[in-house]
């Protein structure tokens, strides 16, 4: 490669675009130029501040297999000097800011105003709140399903069955995963069971409580690389919520020479066929530039930068591309003087009437509610006042549709009514309510999707572009697979070595792929 540093545009600056800038600065001279379309860096894993209080958009675990990623972090936002014993982990807020707070992971499913343990367990609980009927389904239909696998797997209801059986499916799956995509599960890809459940199963659930008996080993109890995601215990999270981080970084490339733009919305990629030659975006204020690049690193929707080629993309990747579906989202922050009083199930849980739990999945299927998140545990430094219980309800919707379309009053209100006809909270205890809309938090495994390796090929001819992260690639990634993708485009650059297969198999369960290799033969 030439000495000259690189003029790399980025796309983007959430934890795809961002630690892309970041790596890039560190290991040569290039000072790249990051557009974000937002006012705010972090994309959806950045933290909205209101009157004093924070919300995690999402609810964000630093958690991560891979050491890198793990390492990465906590060069960042390093552990305090003396972190808390387990038992203080629930309310311990070190008095240094730029530190991570070791949390205790525990979230749980909501479902005939019950708490069930997640995953699944087989406590005497969890049998007592199911019931010997349901109990005795759930083992025929988990037993036949071992016998008589679905193969192949043609939706995602064929790969809950063939894990956890069909009652355990409709119990705790079914309902739950149609209220956040809104189509049925025989319409929806395997693939996103593949990318999300990672392989687990109850078999492997029931492994884990078991290792959970044995004595701990030493250390922090934050390397988890043998335990699947969904099991983990421990995470890392910083203490003002993620965007934190994601601000630190963003401070770090502007000191290293780097630019951070807000408020630019890419409008056009100009490309001569076989690699992107420039960028041109319109800013806040309407004012329109354009910057000749060397490398794109892009973590904006695919459908957008795909619409935003010129000249346009053939046809039938056009196409591909205006059938890609988003599901949109929506949190209510809810300030409230009290929870409502719960059977309790944890000594912890007495402190104010707060549950322990970070989340809570909301599986009663006469709200609309999706989930619960209880930011005091998260951090208790995202709550203004101690004394108050700082709430997030989550809405899965579509732009334009009926939630979508509520005002601020109207959407507070339902969540706050919502809240109270499921014993959560009463509504005279609502102080405060705040409404956040997040358009394409999450990349659709149904419309075009199947047709996404066009889009894929296409885009991969262009040499010097680069797609990364969870809308950039339209996979449902989470925020270490995104910087993981953004590190492999960076290494691709520096290195001359532009293939983009490495990137393309971050998230992909291998057994998943190998069986649907397998029955295509």
């Amino acid at each position: 490669m030439s000495n000259t540093p690189p003029r790399v545009i980025i796309i983007g600056g959430g934890p795809a675009g961002l630690t892309a800038a970041l790596e890039l600065m560190r290991y040569s001279t290039s000072k790249p130029l990051v557009l974000e379309a937002l006012d705010d860096v972090g994309g959806i894993s950045r933290t909205v501040e209101y009157k004093g209080n924070r919300m995690d958009i999402g609810g964000h675990r630093f958690f991560s297999k891979s050491d890198w990623v793990m390492n990465w972090w906590r060069e960042i936002m390093p552990l305090p000097p003396s972190p808390p014993a387990p038992k203080d982990l629930l309310n311990h807020v070190p008095a240094e800011d730029r530190v991570m707070l070791l949390r205790s992971r525990l979230s749980r499913i909501f479902f005939l105003r019950k708490f069930f343990d997640y995953p699944i367990s087989l406590s005497a609980r969890t049998m007592a709140n199911l019931g010997l009927w349901r109990l005795f389904k759930i083992g025929v239909t988990y037993f036949w399903a071992s016998l008589f696998q679905r193969k192949p797997e043609k939706h995602l209801e064929d790969f809950f069955v063939n894990r956890f059986g069909q009652e355990l499916y409709r119990t705790f799956f079914k309902d739950y995963t149609e209220k956040v995509w809104g189509v049925p599960c025989d319409q929806i890809s395997p693939a996103w069971g593949a990318q999300r459940v990672k392989g687990l199963s109850i078999t492997r659930a029931l492994l884990h409580a078991l290792r959970t008996l044995l004595p701990k080993t030493n250390g922090d109890g934050i390397a988890q690389k043998k335990v699947d995601t969904s099991l983990i215990e421990r995470f890392l999270y910083p203490k003002y919520g993620p965007g934190q981080m994601w601000r630190i970084v963003r401070d770090e490339v502007i000191s290293g020479g780097g630019e951070v733009r807000l408020g630019c919305c890419v409008t056009q990629l100009r490309h001569d066929g076989n690699g992107v030659t420039r960028v041109e975006w319109m800013d806040a204020k309407g004012n329109h530039h354009g910057a000749d690049c060397d490398f794109v690193v892009s973590s904006m929707p695919v459908k957008d930068l795909i619409n935003a080629l010129t000249p346009p993309a053939p046809a039938k990747v056009g196409e591909v591309a205006n059938g890609l579906l988003y599901r949109d989202f929506i949190t209510v922050g809810v300030l409230l003087r009290k929870l409502k009083p719960q059977p309790a199930s944890r000594p912890d849980e007495r402190l104010l009437n707060l549950l322990p739990d970070t989340w809570i999945y909301i599986q009663e299927p006469d709200v609309r509610i999706g989930r619960l998140q209880i930011f005091n545990n998260w951090s208790p430094a995202l709550v203004r006042d101690p004394d108050t219980i700082w709430l997030g309800t989550e809405y899965f919707c579509q732009e334009g549709d009926d939630l979508w379309q509520l005002d601020d009053p109207e959407m507070g209100g339902l969540a706050a009514r919502e809240l109270a006809k499921i014993g959560i909270i009463d509504e005279a205890d609502v102080l405060d309510l705040h409404v956040v809309r997040v358009p394409k938090a999450y990349p659709a495994y149904f419309g075009s999707y199947d047709r996404f390796d066009e889009i894929r090929e296409w885009t991969d001819s262009l040499a010097n572009l680069f797609l990364v992260g969870r809308n950039g690639m339209h996979r449902y990634n989470n925020q270490d697979h995104s910087m993981t993708t953004a590190k492999m485009a960076v290494d691709a650059i520096l290195s001359g070595n532009l293939d983009k297969a490495p990137l393309w198999s971050v998230n992909v369960e291998a057994e998943y792929h190998e069986e649907k290799q397998d029955a295509a033969k």
